[in-house]
Formats: C-alpha cells, sequence, structure tokens
C-alpha cells in the first residue's frame, strides 16, 4: 500500500460497464454500456482524477483519489454529472494486489455501505466492482461491474 497503488491507472481505457437495472430486489437484469476513462497522477502522484464518459448514457462522472500517507490509505470521491456533488468517500487500501474500499452512503434514500473492489491488475486490463449493504455489510449485493482495456500508451 502505497502513493503508487493506482499508477496502473494513468492513461486512457475502454471500459465495459455492467450495472443491475434494480437493485435491492435479487434482480440479475443487467444493463450494458460502454465507458471511455482517462486518468492522471496529481502532486506527484499522492493523488489523481479520472473522468469516465458513457457515450450511450448521456452522462459521465470522475473520481478523486487521495493517499494519506500518515493512514497510509486511500479516499476516493465520486462526482456525476447529472448532481454534481461529492458523494461521500470509500475508504481502503490495496493488499496483495487487490484493492478494498468501503463507506457510507445512501441509494434512493436508503442507508448503504459501499464496497469497492479493484481486481486482476494488469499493465492492459484491470476489474472494478461495486456493492451495496443494507444489512451493515453482513450480505453484499454486487450493482456494478467494470472491465478495463487500454486504449493509448501511458
Amino acid at each position: 500500500m502505497s502513493a503508487s497503488d493506482f499508477d496502473f491507472l494513468t492513461g486512457s481505457w475502454a471500459v465495459r460497464n455492467r450495472r443491475l437495472k434494480e437493485r435491492h430486489v435479487g434482480s440479475d437484469d443487467w444493463d450494458e454500456f460502454p465507458g471511455v476513462l482517462s486518468c492522471r497522477p496529481l502532486l506527484g502522484g499522492v493523488a489523481n482524477v479520472e473522468e469516465i464518459v458513457f457515450p450511450t448514457k448521456g452522462f459521465c462522472g470522475a473520481t478523486v483519489r487521495t493517499f494519506d500517507r500518515a493512514e497510509r490509505r486511500w479516499s476516493l470521491y465520486w462526482i456525476n454529472s447529472g448532481e454534481g456533488g461529492l458523494y461521500p468517500p470509500v475508504h481502503g487500501r490495496f493488499v496483495d494486489g487487490r484493492g478494498e474500499f468501503h463507506g457510507d452512503d445512501a441509494d434512493e434514500g436508503r442507508p448503504v455501505k459501499v464496497r469497492f473492489v479493484w481486481s486482476d491488475v494488469t499493465p492492459v486490463s484491470a476489474r472494478w466492482e461495486q456493492a451495496f449493504s443494507t444489512d451493515g455489510g453482513r450480505s453484499w449485493e454486487v450493482n456494478w461491474s467494470m472491465e478495463f482495456s487500454r486504449t493509448g500508451f501511458q
């Protein structure tokens, strides 16, 4: 775990998205759509910012990540073009090539625990997933996953 954990994400990516059409109802009906992502480091690598565009959905988003050197953990903040405000952060770190990040949020007015997982990271691919828990983290429903494929040079 270090400020270089997200260096792999620097550059341009094609993203295959799978997002549940309905959450919290036991659905297995997925919406699949493309994304285009670019990421760049800030402040000598202690932070980075990414922008992702969903061309078939008509919205985009950004993630700002900061690394707290004293706590040796990342904080990730999501912003989408529909609302414009920062969502509550998730916090966590990478261990043995897997990043896990947790936080509290609300989904359609319902309090949820949030979990982001980064896995299968290579120089040309990566995987991300988001899950919500409505029972305090005892069970999780994965509701969005992204498969990343590098499109440009780093």
